[in-house]
Order: C-alpha cells, then sequence, then structure tokens
C-alpha cells in the first residue's frame, strides 16, 4: 500500500516542491507566462482530452456537476454560519471557505489517484468552480458579475466541447487530437509548479484567522462532500473524486479575487498557505480512503 500511495503522493509533492525551491531561490522564471498556459492552453486542453474519451456515461458526468454544485452550495451556506458566527467579514472570506483548489491540486490528485475516469469526472468540479468564481465571487465582492472574463475563460468553451464530444461520441480529427494531446500532458506538471511558485511568496500575517478558516476550509468540504454524496447515491470513481475535492484547500484564486478587490489579500494569503500545508499532511489519509471508498485501496 505504500509503495501506492507513494506513487500518487510523490508526484505532487515533488513537483509542487521544485516550483517552491525554484522561487525561494531566486531562479529566473516569467510566472505570468506559464500561469496563462496553464490556464488558457493547456487547462484546456486537458479537459477536452479527458471528458471526450471519459470510460463513463455522460449520466455520471452530469450528476458530478450537479454534486459539484451541491457542495459549493453547502460550502457557501456553511462557511457563512461561520463567518457569522466570529463576526468575519463575509465578503473577504466567504470565497476562501467555499472554493477548493481544484485546478492546481484537484485535477492531478484525481489523476494519479483514479486515473482517467477520475481526471474526466474531476474536469467537471474544475468547471463548476471555475463559473462560480468569475461570476459570483466577484459580485459578492462589491462588483458587477465579472461575466466579461467567464465569457473570455476558454476553460467553459473547453468543457463545452468536451461534453459535445462525449454525448455525440464524436471525435476530433486525427491531426487535431494529436495536437490537444500532447498539450494536455503538460497541463498537470504545469499546474503543480504554478502552485509551488505561489506558495513561496504567501505570508501569513494573523495566525490564528489563518489557522481557524484554513482548517475549516478542509473539514467543512469534507464533510459536505459525504454529505452530498450520500444524497445523490454516489459511488466508485465519482463519490472518491467528489470527496477528494472537497478536502482540497484554499483555490489560490480566491487569493487573486480578494487583491484585486482589496478585501483583505493578505489574510487570504495565509488562509490558501495554512490550509495548503495542513492538506498535505492529510493527503495520505485522504487518498487511502479515496480509494477505499472506490475498492481498489491495496491490501
Amino acid at each position: 500500500m505504500i509503495e501506492v500511495l507513494a506513487g500518487i503522493l510523490a508526484p505532487v509533492f515533488l513537483i509542487t516542491g521544485l516550483g517552491f525551491v525554484w522561487t525561494k531561490l531566486g531562479l529566473p522564471v516569467e510566472r505570468v507566462v506559464i500561469t496563462r498556459l496553464v490556464m488558457n492552453v493547456a487547462t484546456p486542453c486537458l479537459i477536452i482530452d479527458s471528458v471526450a474519451n471519459l470510460g463513463l456515461p455522460l449520466g455520471d458526468f452530469v450528476t458530478i456537476l450537479i454534486g459539484a454544485l451541491l457542495l459549493l452550495a453547502g460550502c457557501a451556506l456553511g462557511g457563512a454560519l461561520i463567518l457569522g458566527i466570529f463576526r468575519l467579514p463575509q465578503r473577504s472570506f466567504l470565497p476562501a471557505l467555499v472554493f477548493g483548489n481544484a485546478g492546481n491540486i484537484g485535477l492531478p490528485l484525481s489523476y494519479f489517484a483514479l486515473g482517467d475516469d477520475g481526471l474526466g469526472l474531476s474536469s467537471g468540479i474544475l468547471l463548476t468552480a471555475v463559473v462560480l468564481q468569475f461570476t459570483l465571487a466577484p459580485a459578492l465582492q462589491g462588483q458587477t458579475p465579472a461575466l466579461r472574463t467567464l465569457l473570455s475563460t476558454p476553460v467553459v468553451y473547453a468543457s463545452a466541447l468536451g461534453v459535445t464530444l462525449l454525448a455525440t461520441d464524436g471525435g476530433l480529427p486525427f491531426w487535431l487530437a494529436a495536437s490537444v494531446e500532447l498539450l494536455a500532458d503538460v497541463a498537470i506538471p504545469l499546474s503543480l509548479l504554478t502552485l509551488g511558485f505561489a506558495l513561496a511568496e504567501f505570508r501569513i500575517q494573523r495566525v490564528p484567522l489563518a489557522v481557524g478558516l484554513g482548517l475549516g476550509r478542509i473539514a467543512l468540504g469534507f464533510t459536505l462532500a459525504l454529505v452530498v454524496s450520500a444524497l445523490l447515491g454516489l459511488d466508485g470513481v465519482a463519490r472518491s473524486v467528489l470527496v477528494l475535492h472537497g478536502a482540497m484547500p484554499t483555490a489560490i484564486v480566491c487569493y487573486l479575487l480578494a487583491d484585486r478587490y482589496g478585501r483583505h489579500p493578505e489574510d487570504v494569503a495565509g488562509i490558501v498557505l495554512v490550509s495548503t500545508l495542513a492538506a498535505a499532511l492529510l493527503m495520505p489519509l485522504l487518498v487511502s480512503y479515496a480509494l477505499w471508498l472506490n475498492g481498489t485501496l491495496p491490501t
């Protein structure tokens, strides 16, 4: 079992660690260029490739979309209650409790642990998160919904194309499919590198707040993922994927939005850092549980 877990977790830690150490050493890197390549090219290609070739029925993909919506809605309600109890500003901290890191960690972990089907279903959760991040989150933080940003986000169109190909049992021309597959192959390592780049620059300003909300994000998401899985009757890969994503740390995009709208960005950066470190410590247990749910945990 240790060998299997090592094979799943080692790539995540090693590649993220490489990005972290690279930044700490002050070595040159075009972070903006790499991030844009990941978001606008590699990840959309990964979604097209993984969803179009999903080895599960279209109904399973639709179900995971519903599960992702329910999970995020539950996190929003639970997060609002937590922030209300401790009298913390909803506009600043609610996104940090709602949105887990579906892209940088959720996609790679689902793929390494659950294979191509896990990656395809994980893409559905990422799509749901992206749509809400670029519509509801800006609206919550005092701005008009960023529909222009959403409509210019390639992940949305890539998901639509992937679902269309899945529903029609169609395919791309060979030359295009080969190009998409090659670009998809670099999405996961580049995503992990960008995670390491970002974590190297984050700092914790208020330790109690960062620890409380960082751990709260993981506990809330994990618990609600179990509840939603039971309500929808999910099993196998679908349940494992939803549980993995439920326990993800706060998404880096929450910091970017907080910084853009002036909503306590330093504190949100601390929440991202603490929740990511906590998730890293818990990851062996989380992956073991996900494999157990899927019936693939080695003895």
